[in-house]
């Protein structure tokens, strides 16, 4: 034998180390792809990460401003609010008494009236004005104290909705108008109450008032306008923006070498990017009051604010919380060392339960075990069905809906017995 191997010894070496060299080149290939997939699984994540925050201000912005009801409904609680009620009745006040004929309107006093007018006033004629306004104000802050201001009020709001559509998208008319980066709402209808209240507590001049159109601030920012070009692009994505933002977190978990780690990260992120809103909510809120003019109040400010943003806090809270459950959800699933001893605690703890009661299941017992997987499915299912067809799902919704199913699961687990004997065979024999 030559030094270097007979001729079919060397081919078959040869052989082997193309074989390696092909395996190894396989090998490489691979490794890139997976690379590649994993960059562009993470890729996709980050996008709906960011996109998700935009979703849930586009939803929002899309309820608000294509929702008349739901718009009413959202202000709807401002009627009843002090620091709303006061900041109302001192700008009504005001547009009243300076339309008022004042020297008519002491003239008219009513005799009940004249105590507090003729206290207020004193000596000095300088305080007439200040006598009258302090009657006027205490007849307007009745009114809007009164059941019947909530009534005007909804009114108020259902008119206005045509003008906030034009003031955030630029299509419409109405009460609420846009003027020196301010969005006010037009208190006409409230004057025109008050004057009847007026009247009809003696101050019969307050009939000669002409209409008079005076403003509240709702919004004052140097920032509108660059809003209303952003309210306009949310408003015409509006719903699509949350199907977008699944479909891609959805590409991304389906491009990932570990789908099941992808899913908790792509839960995880998307809930941390709410969470900046959230922030990012608060930090504005301490902007907008810190930069309003010394003149508006600043309670009522808050107030409205705290009342418009509202539902968009509900559904970040939403978010997040579904977003926790569903990455914890998919942990307990996987085949993780902790996972497995929670299940098992899980089952463990049932089957002891169900022993410790002496349940006797019959035929249920071994139906469930058979059917358990598409139960649990039928369980999971049922929960998306309620979640999607909630129309305003909230945090609270959804840990009611998470607690239904745990117990759903929980009753699945515990009917899922197959220790029943199945029949004997002949002779007393156990079937093999």
């Amino acid at each position: 034998m030559s030094e270097g191997g007979s001729e079919p010894e060397r081919a078959e070496v040869d052989a082997l180390r193309a074989r390696v060299a092909e395996l190894e080149a396989t090998q490489a290939s691979y490794k890139q792809h997976h690379r590649v997939r994993s960059f562009f699984s993470a890729l996709l994540i980050v996008i709906a990460a960011v996109l998700a925050p935009l979703s849930a201000v586009a939803v929002w912005t899309s309820s608000q401003v294509t929702d008349t009801s739901r718009f009413v409904s959202t202000m709807a609680p401002l009627a009843s609010n002090a620091a709303v009620q006061d900041a109302v009745a001192n700008r009504v006040t005001d547009a009243v008494v300076e339309k008022l004929d004042i020297p008519a309107a002491v003239a008219d006093l009513p005799s009940t009236g004249r105590p507090l007018v003729d206290q207020l006033l004193g000596k000095a004629g300088g305080a007439i004005t200040n006598g009258v306004t302090g009657f006027v104000h205490t007849v307007v802050l009745k009114f809007v104290q009164s059941d019947e201001f909530q009534t005007v009020w909804n009114g108020v709001m259902r008119d206005a909705h045509a003008a906030m559509v034009k003031a955030l998208t630029g299509k419409g008319d109405g009460a609420v108008k846009l003027t020196n980066d301010a969005v006010t709402i037009d208190l006409a209808p409230v004057i025109d109450r008050a004057k009847t209240r007026l009247v009809d507590a003696g101050l019969g001049v307050a009939a000669n008032i002409p209409d008079v159109h005076t403003s509240f601030t709702v919004v004052e920012s140097k920032d509108i306008a660059k809003l209303k070009t952003g309210f306009r692009v949310l408003d015409l994505l509006g719903t699509w923006m949350p199907v977008i933002t699944v479909v891609i977190a959805a590409g991304g978990v389906l491009l990932a070498t570990r789908r099941r780690r992808a899913l908790v990260t792509a839960a995880l992120a998307i809930a941390a990017g709410v969470a900046v809103l959230a922030i990012g909510l608060a930090i504005f809120r301490a902007i907008y009051l810190d930069k309003l003019p010394a003149d508006v109040s600043q309670p009522a400010a808050s107030a409205v604010y705290d009342t418009l943003v509202r539902y968009l806090r509900a559904s970040i809270r939403m978010v997040i919380t579904l977003g926790i459950i569903v990455a914890l959800g998919t942990w307990l699933s996987g085949p993780g060392k902790w996972a497995r001893k929670v299940r098992t605690a899980w089952q463990s703890g049932i089957a002891g339960a169900r022993t410790a009661t002496g349940a006797h299941l019959g035929p249920v017992g071994p139906w469930v075990h058979r059917y358990k997987k598409w139960l649990v499915w039928a369980v999971v299912a049922g929960a998306a069905i309620a979640l999607v067809l909630w129309s305003y799902p909230t945090g609270v919704v959804i840990l009611g809906i998470t607690l239904t199913v745990v117990v759903a699961l929980a009753i699945v687990e515990f009917l899922d017995d197959d220790s029943a004997p199945r029949g004997k065979v002949a002779g007393g024999a156990s079937p093999a």
